[in-house]
């Protein structure tokens, strides 16, 4: 009937990201979280065949919950291609593992990279439904970004455009000559701020938030190592913002939406950066869906994919 409400549909979602993995069932066309569930991500080898199968065991825990359950959608922190396969073990190691085949003997599944998955939740439930084209920045324990061009997220030829802060960079002295290089994520993400800080305390720091809550209080060490690696992403994400000419700059991610210290000062590097007028004035806003928007974003990419 013309006018009715569009039948509600539950599948599943997972988010796969560096520290912690989150599963739940979402409800469309709302976006709905229904139910959550938590793993913690396993580092190094730990992370390939032993952790995909308690992966699959909470799905199909979740699955039992919800037997109307149409599918499942993955995200995951890694280069995903085009196909759905894992193409590298930067952090959770099931680069070739039949990780959508498994997943599909529960329900049909699709697996996608979490930034992309990200920025799917912001384009359709969050803060970036007025807009047509905009950069998504995932600041978590690692960091991404996602190009959407006319409210689609852009994989690249091969689905790897998304490693903004995974290369080398290299700095050359024009004074001495003297080189330095770093790699961005090892600057500025959240497990690099709890490093960077504990080298300077001398103890173990457990967390970014630790640093964020300490930088907050005035604690110089604190602010000096926010300020450094605000420095250092403000400066790469306005070169992509000089390149791309979006409408809006939308950052997401646990700590990337987060308020304080870092937001100020990355906010005030990138508009620094950038070298237009009119898009040193793009808005910059936190992603709505906040840490949610992977979750969300992952069971989308597998409701929009349905038959």
């Amino acid at each position: 009937m013309a006018g009715a409400a569009q039948a509600e549909e539950v599948f599943i979602g997972i988010d796969v990201g560096g520290t912690k993995t989150a599963l739940g069932l979402v409800s469309f066309p709302t976006g709905s979280i229904q139910r959550r569930a938590e793993l913690p991500t396993p580092q190094g080898a730990a992370s390939g065949a032993a952790f995909l199968g308690e992966v699959e065991r909470a799905a199909r825990m979740l699955i039992a919950e919800a037997p109307s359950c149409r599918g499942i959608g993955l995200g995951l922190c890694e280069l995903v291609d085009r196909a759905g396969r894992v193409d590298s073990a930067h952090r959770v190691h099931w680069q070739g593992l039949p990780v959508r085949e498994r997943l599909s003997a529960i329900a049909p599944a699709v697996v996608e990279a979490d930034v992309r998955a990200a920025a799917l939740a912001e384009i359709h439930w969050g803060a970036g439904r007025p807009y047509r084209d905009l950069l998504y920045l995932n600041i978590g324990t690692g960091i991404s970004t996602c190009w959407v061009k006319d409210r689609a997220p852009h994989a690249g030829a091969n689905g790897h455009a998304l490693a903004i802060a995974s290369s080398p960079m290299v700095q050359t002295c024009p004074a001495c000559l003297a080189q330095s290089a770093y790699v961005l994520e090892d600057v500025a993400g959240g497990a690099a701020l709890a490093a960077i800080y504990a080298r300077v305390l001398g103890r173990p720091v457990a967390s970014a938030g630790e640093v964020l809550s300490a930088a907050a209080a005035g604690e110089p060490a604190a602010a000096r190592v926010i300020a450094e690696a605000a420095q250092a992403l403000g400066v790469t994400l306005g070169i992509a913002l000089n390149m791309l000419d979006p409408e809006a700059l939308i950052i997401g991610g646990g700590l990337g939406s987060r308020d304080g210290p870092y937001w100020d000062a990355m906010v005030k590097v990138i508009r620094r950066q950038v070298w237009s007028d009119s898009t040193r004035r793009l808005p910059i806003l936190r992603a709505e869906r906040g840490g949610d928007a992977g979750l969300v974003g992952a069971a989308a990419t597998a409701w929009l994919a349905r038959a």
